[in-house]
């Protein structure tokens, strides 16, 4: 039996190393287009910046020691140029020679990848991409030159990690993105976070414009701004690399991908896809979805592997965990975020809390800001961000795990998770978040999100910052007036209207306040978050 694997990397060698690992006299042969087979991929942006500073670090396997260990066959800087699915067989040319050769396969497994996105803007040909081993080589000679002024198109991932690393050379660094925030994957108010970050390291932010037309040295705004440009980078984006599958006639899905069944079969059961040309299966709404992350790719590649040797398969939904670093910040996510909930009239609950990353007292704490997004009805959890310096990655893990698992947002306050002062709090972050989503579902308290200040305040709501006067001064949301909480109990009568809304730093002591008033008879909300939300929201932005 031979099986061809079409594309290395994640998915592609899963596959074939999985596949070895389950037959030992299965033939497999792996095609790639690049010179290289098995690299880390996810760490280019860092090998540009210096931080990860040996070339052979990215490499990590090559033919020979794929050959030495798995006897795979191997064939670099090679390219299947079509598939004849009646025949079962694919044409390569071997890029080096250029010659052309038949290969029969009983099995493919197609696992291109995707391409990066290259709008057609005029001059856009001088701009650099990052995606394969060689585009970071040419990145890398690029900035090393040490560029005056560095222009990177795409506030997402990729471009704000390329972002840091240009400012970890020392090249002056600014960001375009078309959208009003950087991170799509994040809510508005999360996003502002990460702008401020990059912000403050110097990278020059202009969001919500455009790249009109590039020159030889200046790339110019659809604002009409110029900015100079001796070096550019591209990172808007990537699309499904589905060419070699348009062509066999297999069937492409409605997002662009290659549509798959739950075994990442195709259209033709021989043919197998995998990895960012393939589409996925969300584990929320059972839709497809484009997920183009090394953890799904490698999940789906030994899913194949196991398929094609006629074992047991789970099949694997995604819910897109990711994670990202941008200079101090981790910024991580799970599931669905509020914009798409609201693009598809789904209900949901939001809860904003900003707890600190360990216990306060022991030295080093660091405040986390946290969304958690939960149905209504069945308090199914739908979605969680987070963003800080520390402790962001295991509470985001933690509701990852939690959502496949199928437990609900309240029961995230039943879990017994580790605890030590220098490591969390008795109360973690993530009980946290189930107890606020349990007072929410119970109906005990409600909340109003920080783009709903405006609205109540039209509808005649009362809002009631119960800081202190000194945190008051400080700033708070306009048009409030100051009661501490510690005073509200005997202050009732000053508030001339039933229905308020109560602001406080993060939302605890808003809670307190809250119950007080509505077993008061107030129609009380609590801002969810607190005034710690708002002042970083797009709200206080436009007020400011």
């Amino acid at each position: 039996m031979r099986t061809v694997v079409i594309g290395g990397v994640a998915g592609g060698m899963s596959a074939a190393a999985r596949l070895r690992r389950l037959d030992h006299d299965a033939e497999i042969v792996v095609i790639e287009r690049s010179g290289y087979v098995s690299y880390a991929n996810c760490g280019l942006p860092y090998y540009v910046g210096g931080v990860i500073e040996e070339h052979e670090s990215l490499l990590l396997q090559t033919p020979a020691s794929l050959n030495e260990r798995f006897r795979i066959d191997v064939r670099v800087s090679s390219e299947v140029t079509s598939i004849d699915r009646e025949r079962r067989v694919v044409h390569v040319r071997d890029l080096a020679t250029a010659q052309d050769y038949e290969l029969t396969y009983d099995y493919v497994v197609l696992s291109p990848g995707a391409t990066p996105v290259i709008p057609p803007i005029p001059g856009i040909e001088r701009a650099l991409a990052l995606r394969t081993v060689e585009d970071v080589e040419t990145m890398t000679e690029a900035v090393k030159a040490l560029p005056d002024h560095a222009v990177v198109i795409g506030g997402g991932f990729i471009g704000v990690e390329i972002a840091e690393n240009l400012v970890h050379r020392g090249v002056p660094t600014a960001l375009i993105e078309a959208t009003p925030q950087v991170l799509a994957p994040l809510d508005p108010e999360m996003a502002h976070l990460v702008a401020d970050e990059l912000r403050r390291h110097g990278v020059a932010l202009h969001l919500n414009d455009a790249v009109a037309r590039i020159t030889a040295s200046t790339v110019v705004l659809a604002s009409g701004e110029t900015l100079e440009a001796d070096l550019v980078i591209v990172a808007i984006g990537v699309r499904p690399d589905t060419a070699l599958a348009r062509s066999a006639g297999l069937v492409i899905g409605a997002l662009g991908g290659i549509e798959v069944d739950e075994y990442n079969r195709t259209s033709d059961p021989t043919i197998y896809a995998i990895g960012d040309a393939a589409e996925k299966t969300d584990a929320l709404d059972g839709r497809a979805s484009l997920v183009p992350l090394a953890n799904i790719a490698n999940r789906h590649g030994r899913v194949v592997a196991d398929h094609i040797a006629g074992r047991h398969v789970r099949p694997v939904a995604t819910i897109g965990t990711a994670i990202v670093k941008v200079f101090d910040l981790t910024i991580a996510t799970t599931g669905w975020n509020e914009k798409r909930l609201v693009a598809t009239g789904r209900p949901f609950l939001a809860v904003h809390t900003h707890p600190a990353s360990h216990a306060g007292y022991y030295p080093g704490a660091q405040k986390i800001a946290l969304k958690l997004l939960v149905d209504p009805e069945t308090g199914d959890i739908l979605g969680a961000q987070g963003v800080g310096t520390d402790g962001v990655d295991k509470r985001i893990d933690v509701i990852a795990t939690a959502m496949r698992g199928g437990l609900t947002a309240p029961e995230l306050a039943d879990l017994e998770l580790a605890y030590a002062p220098p490591f969390s709090s008795a109360k973690d972050p993530v009980n946290m978040l189930g107890y606020v989503a349990e007072n929410l579902l119970t109906g005990l308290v409600d909340s109003v999100q920080w783009h709903e200040i405006v609205e109540h305040a039209g509808q005649g709501y009362l809002l009631v910052d119960v800081r202190t006067p000194r945190e008051f001064a400080r700033g708070s949301v306009p048009g409030a007036i100051n009661v501490p909480v510690d005073e509200l109990r005997g202050r009732l009568d000053e508030l001339d209207q039933k229905d308020v809304v109560v602001i406080c730093q993060v939302g605890q002591r808003g809670h307190v306040a809250t119950r007080l008033l509505r077993d008061s008879g107030f129609n009380a909300k609590n801002l969810s978050g607190g005034y710690q939300t708002w002042h970083k929201s797009p709200a206080a932005h436009l007020v400011a």
